[in-house]
């Protein structure tokens, strides 16, 4: 593990138990249920000030990847590296939906603290606005 962050966003189930010492100990799981069921596939690597943006197509589960072709692909345009990157952080962010996996496997819903944020009433919101690019 050498210590490396790990942020995992799932949607529904994860078989990963987070928080374990000597096997998962700095990985944290976040899920994130509110008014829509996210489908998206980012990943966000970080090392030595290289960072790498990839989408991909697939739902990692052996049903989809046994009997179909998925993809992933790198994102290498700048300004949309910058959008994912502000997708990430306001999932992050959200303290409305968003629950973190305990090493039990249960949940434990993420408390607001000074501020509240609802990631889905903010990706609304920024749908609404005039393109700014």
């Amino acid at each position: 593990m050498a210590g490396v962050e790990i942020d995992l966003i799932v949607r529904d189930i994860c078989r990963l138990r987070p928080g374990l010492e000597d096997v998962s100990a700095t990985i944290t799981v976040h899920s994130i249920v509110g008014r829509f069921l996210e489908h998206s596939r980012i990943f966000y690597f970080h090392a030595g000030g290289d960072e790498r943006y990839y989408i991909g197509s697939a739902d990692w589960m052996a049903r989809n990847l046994d009997s179909r072709v998925e993809a992933v692909a790198p994102i290498e345009s700048p300004p949309l590296q910058a959008r994912l990157e502000e997708t990430l952080e306001t999932l992050l962010a959200d303290t409305e939906n968003r629950w973190t996996m305990r090493s039990d496997g249960s949940y434990e819903r993420v408390q607001s603290t000074d501020s509240s944020l609802d990631a889905h009433e903010t990706f609304m919101q920024a749908a609404r606005e005039p393109n700014q690019e």
